[in-house]
This record gives C-alpha cells, sequence and structure tokens, in this order.
C-alpha cells in the first residue's frame, strides 16, 4: 500500500478536508455526467482506497446530490460556493477526490481519458491551441 495524506479545500475555503488513503486512479472523465456536474468538458478526480476522508470544517455546509438512476453517480460540494469536494464512494470502497479541490500537489499524474467516445466536440481533441501564462492579449 502506498498511503498518502492529502488537503482540500473549496473555493470559499469554507470548507477544509483531509484524506487518507492508497492513490489508485486518477482520470480525466468525460461522460456527460461529470461534464454536467463540473460545467466543463470534463472532470478530473483522484480515487483512493482504504481511504479516511475527515472534514477539519465546514462539514455542515456540505451538499450531497446523488443521480437517482445512476448506480454510483454522486457530487458533494460546499453550499455557500459550489465547489465539489471529496466524497466517500461506499459502493466502491473508496474516496474520489476532485482533483481541482486539492491544496496539495497530487502524489499521482492523470493515467487515462475515460468516456472518450461521449465527450463534447470542442473538448480535449488533438488540435494545438495557443497558451498563455495569464489572459490572452486583447
Amino acid at each position: 500500500m502506498n498511503e498518502v495524506t492529502l488537503n482540500g479545500s473549496c473555493l470559499c475555503g469554507a470548507v477544509r478536508y483531509e484524506v487518507t488513503g492508497d492513490p489508485q486512479r486518477f482520470y480525466h472523465c468525460h461522460c456527460a455526467r461529470c461534464r454536467k456536474s463540473s460545467g466543463t468538458g470534463h472532470a478530473t478526480n483522484l480515487m483512493l482506497t482504504d481511504a479516511r476522508l475527515v472534514f477539519s470544517s465546514g462539514e455542515a455546509l456540505l451538499k450531497r446530490y446523488k443521480l437517482p438512476e445512476a448506480e454510483r453517480f454522486a457530487r458533494q460540494f460546499c453550499s455557500e460556493c459550489g465547489s465539489a469536494v471529496a466524497r466517500v464512494v461506499p459502493e466502491l470502497g473508496a474516496v474520489v477526490v476532485p482533483a481541482g479541490s486539492l491544496d496539495c500537489p497530487a502524489p499521482i499524474q492523470p493515467q487515462a481519458r475515460i468516456f472518450w467516445d461521449s465527450r463534447a466536440e470542442w473538448s480535449c481533441d488533438d488540435r494545438p491551441l495557443p497558451r498563455y501564462a495569464e489572459y490572452p492579449p486583447a
């Protein structure tokens, strides 16, 4: 087991968590559910097994939405700012961490893009795009 401890928080900083476990999977998911829940072309999630999740602040602000028809798709977020935060997924015996909520470096690199065939046409193809350190010039 490669146990690590990670810290994260929501955008407004009210919800803070610590998760300890074994990082197993790190995916960019392009499925429609992840696109809808993130508002972007994909969601990037880190999954830890044999994990413990503790909220050091803001636990009372947490809201959870479980898609009724989905076997295991759920979302946990801060009710103040709407940011997704780590959540326990009992069906997998794991904790799923939205990578963007981490306040520390991820312990592993993304391993795959999943549900690639259902990605949005405009999202993450092989076309090169310009890169800017900040906003592009006007």
